[in-house]
């Protein structure tokens, strides 16, 4: 790669040679570590809880995909990213109702609050999702980064992204064997600062290279769309085939409620806390870090869409934008460190992955329909269910390209597909007594089937006829429209199936509702926060809404 020197050679190699130090250090633990580990999860602190957060949100979407999207359309994806409020709404109110419930995982709380069927569903969608998002979207950045960072096109005649998305898999298997998911934890602490302070400098270099801020802002403000709105505004013409107002508003809170607050991935770290107090203020501080990746990873993109139209960087493919610049921006030395910071994130993305798939599948499925299966054998199990995960992702990888979505539209567009079904069912589940566990099942069955409806007609749009009734319902309504009214219509089936099934007994509610919380429940909820915990949440407020009257149009 042009402009990658023998000394960024030797710091990308002393990183790695970092990481398998603490790799092998870590394998020969002793094994009641990773026990330890998950028990002593139950008593983390807030610092911890907040970090946590921010280190499993971030990932190769962010690093290649939020790039990418600010390249390519500016300002229109940060909504998604301004989510810190939803954060606080897990920490005030589902933080309590959490802890009073007693449930540790998403799917036992709906086996809990619905059925076992509801429990098994969920599980489903969550393969198939990881299938659609964090597999291929992950290796696909890792190809990406490879190919882009090394700076090669061919190698044999194929294109270099497939040797690097390859590549990624299987350095991370080997990665995962011989550390396992210990070493996951203890790497992320090498990676995380590495990868804030090569974006911060990123961001700095860049601005200085396209003339200030107020030159990339007139450069952004004088790209416009067909409807006359700019690549610096968030709110755009109701007519914006891609991002109207009409739908980012609600549909990205609908992602938002979704991930933030019934996604096991989130709210695994806040049940890790140490008591009401700690789980709520790393929701706090875990908002507050959830302001920084507009800054430190949307506006680099939108440095190189600036930095491309001056003629100072040869942008070809916005979701190469962020190692484009990492490789072009970055000084000697500090390129080796951030290259090695970014490939390590996004085997840890892969590694978690691998982790989570294979408990999915052996815990949820294979384990009911084998419970005299030993230990030894599950583990062989997850580890083919992990296989067959995975290819499963990379042969999708050429599909998600054929869609032609730049990276972190596709993953939102997909995730609008999954998130209304699991939203609705947990929203009504937890404020509403009389939903049924057939409705619960009924209104997440629906979301998902309509949701891969969906995605199987976008997959062929253009081969199915635009003067037909089911272009008209399956394809043209844009995507964020289609999100909403999705989740309008779950709601919908929920409510009529509850009026005409057997409800369940109300004993079986308690704790499994909001509104079934004892008076001393209420009151040591009520104990558990100070004034200081309400300024911090009302300063992170502030900040969102500042923000959002600064780049308002």
């Amino acid at each position: 790669m042009e402009g990658f020197h023998l000394l960024d050679w030797l710091v990308l190699g002393a990183f790695f040679l970092g990481l398998i130090g603490i790799i092998v250090w870590v394998s020969r633990m002793k094994e009641d570590t990773s026990a330890d580990y998950f028990l002593a999860g139950r008593d983390a602190t807030w610092i911890a809880i907040g970090a946590s957060i921010f280190a499993s949100n971030i990932g190769s979407e962010h690093l290649v995909g939020l790039a990418g999207a600010g390249a390519s359309s500016g300002m229109a994806m940060a909504h998604w990213e301004m989510h810190g409020w939803m954060i606080l709404v897990l920490g005030w109110l589902f933080v309590p109702f959490y802890a009073r419930s007693g449930v540790f995982t998403m799917p036992e709380f709906l086996e809990r609050r619905y059925n076992s069927a509801s429990r098994s569903l969920l599980s489903i969608i969550s393969l198939v999702s990881y299938v659609l998002t964090k597999v291929a979207v992950t290796v696909y950045a890792g190809g990406v980064v490879f190919k882009e960072v090394f700076g090669i096109e061919t190698i044999w005649g194929i294109d270099f992204f497939w040797f690097g998305a390859i590549g990624l898999v299987i350095i991370t298997g080997i990665y995962t064997v011989i550390g396992g998911m210990k070493s996951v934890l203890y790497t992320s602490v090498l990676q995380t600062p590495i990868l804030l302070i090569g974006s911060i400098t990123i961001v700095v270099i860049g601005l200085v290279k396209v003339g200030g801020w107020g030159e990339l802002e007139a450069i952004c403000r004088t790209n416009l769309t067909e409807h006359g709105d700019s690549m610096l505004g968030l709110i755009r013409s109701p007519k914006d085939p891609e991002f109207p107002w009409t739908g980012v508003i609600l549909g990205s809170a609908i992602i938002g409620f979704w991930y933030w607050c019934t996604d096991q991935y989130i709210v695994q770290r806040v049940l890790s806390g140490r008591d009401q107090t700690q789980s709520r203020r790393g929701t706090i501080f875990g908002a507050y870090l959830k302001l920084l990746p507009v800054f430190i990873f949307l506006i680099p993109g939108m440095i190189a869409f600036a930095l491309n139209q001056k003629g100072l960087l040869d942008l070809t493919d916005s979701d190469a934008a962020f190692p484009l610049l990492v490789s072009e921006l970055l000084p000697i030395g500090l390129k080796g460190v951030v290259v090695g910071g970014l490939l390590a994130a996004l085997m840890s993305s892969l590694a978690s992955l691998f982790n989570s798939s294979a408990a999915l599948f052996t815990v949820d499925f294979y384990k009911k329909f084998r419970p005299e299966s030993t230990e030894k054998h599950l583990v062989y199990v997850g580890r083919v269910a992990t296989v067959v995960i995975v290819a499963l992702g990379i042969a999708w990888i050429p599909v998600m390209k054929g869609i032609g979505k730049v990276l972190y539209e596709y993953l939102q567009d997909v995730q609008s597909l999954l998130a209304p079904g699991i939203a609705s069912v947990f929203l009504l589940g937890v404020f509403w007594k009389r939903a049924t566990p057939k409705a619960g099942f009924a209104g997440l069955a629906t979301g998902f089937v309509l949701g891969m409806v969906r995605l199987a007609f976008n997959v062929f749009a253009d081969s199915v006829p635009e003067d037909t009734w089911y272009h008209s319902i399956w394809v043209a309504p844009n995507w964020l429209h289609y999100e909403i009214v999705l989740f309008g219509l779950c709601l919908i089936v929920i409510f009529v199936v509850s009026y005409f099934t057997e409800r369940v007994d109300e004993t079986k509610l308690v704790g499994v509702t909001y509104y079934s919380s004892t008076p001393e429940q209420r009151a040591a909820t009520r104990a558990s926060y100070n004034k200081w915990d309400v300024i911090n949440s009302l300063i992170i407020i502030s900040v969102i809404i500042a923000f959002y009257i600064y780049f308002w149009k």
